[in-house]
């Protein structure tokens, strides 16, 4: 396996379950994302995409969204030293302008910084599917407005080249925690063919074990793409 992504759902549920504030759930799924870096790196996926704030989300209420952002800051700064330790690369896919100031800052800062690894942990901010989509839409019709591209010859390889990260391949298995069964507007292009993994486990509590089962659920199926299987 090339590329895994998760959709992390659970934090406000955990939270509630034990009688805390909705932020401290967030808190305690930023420990799960380093454990997460951590099994990825151990089990040779080069590319880690984490669903960390949709478009959608900035419906929620403002102390929560504010917390997130400080949480995402505080992450990028505290983890620096471990990226370039393991020699991770930091990307992001998004709207990166309806971030605070210091949340772009600090993305640039990392991003800068870690461009050269190979290994990459692709933060998903302020992202959704069908905005990255129409942002596609609108790159191929400025290229056809200025005589670039003939409509006759848009493909999927041409709407591809036109999303957020073009170079990233698909990823290979989506995992979403929670036990919610649906994408929640998360890669819709590149999500085609990816095989999902639903587990009723809430985000935090994500450990090693449920990392490996998700592995041995992905090795166990067979990926036909439209075929006919052996």
């Amino acid at each position: 396996m090339e590329h895994i992504a998760f959709i992390m759902d659970g934090n406000g549920r955990w939270a509630k379950a034990r009688g805390l504030p909705r932020t401290e759930g967030h808190r305690a799924g930023a420990e799960t994302v380093r454990r997460v870096l951590s099994y990825c790196r151990d089990a040779g996926i080069r590319y880690l995409t984490l669903y960390a704030f949709s478009v959608e989300n900035w419906k929620r209420p403002k102390e929560e969204v504010e917390t997130l952002m400080h949480l995402l800051v505080a992450y990028l700064t505290s983890e620096e030293k471990t990226f370039h330790e393991n020699q991770v690369r930091i990307r992001y896919m998004g709207r990166k302008s309806d971030l605070p100031t210091e949340v772009r800052e600090a993305l640039d800062r990392v991003e800068t910084a870690t461009a050269a690894y190979e290994r990459q942990l692709i933060l998903c901010l302020s992202y959704g599917g069908r905005t990255e989509l129409a942002h596609a839409a609108q790159a191929i019709a400025r290229q056809v407005a200025r005589g670039e591209l003939d409509p006759e010859a848009i493909t999927e390889e041409t709407i591809a080249r036109n999303l957020y990260l073009p170079d990233v391949p698909d990823p290979d298995l989506i995992v979403r925690t929670s036990g919610e069964m649906r994408l929640s507007n998360f890669l819709l292009w590149q999500a085609s063919y990816a095989e999902l993994y639903v587990t009723p486990v809430l985000w935090p509590d994500f450990g090693e074990a449920d990392f490996q089962a998700a592995l041995d659920a992905f090795a166990s199926r067979e990926r036909r793409y439209g075929a006919l299987g052996k």
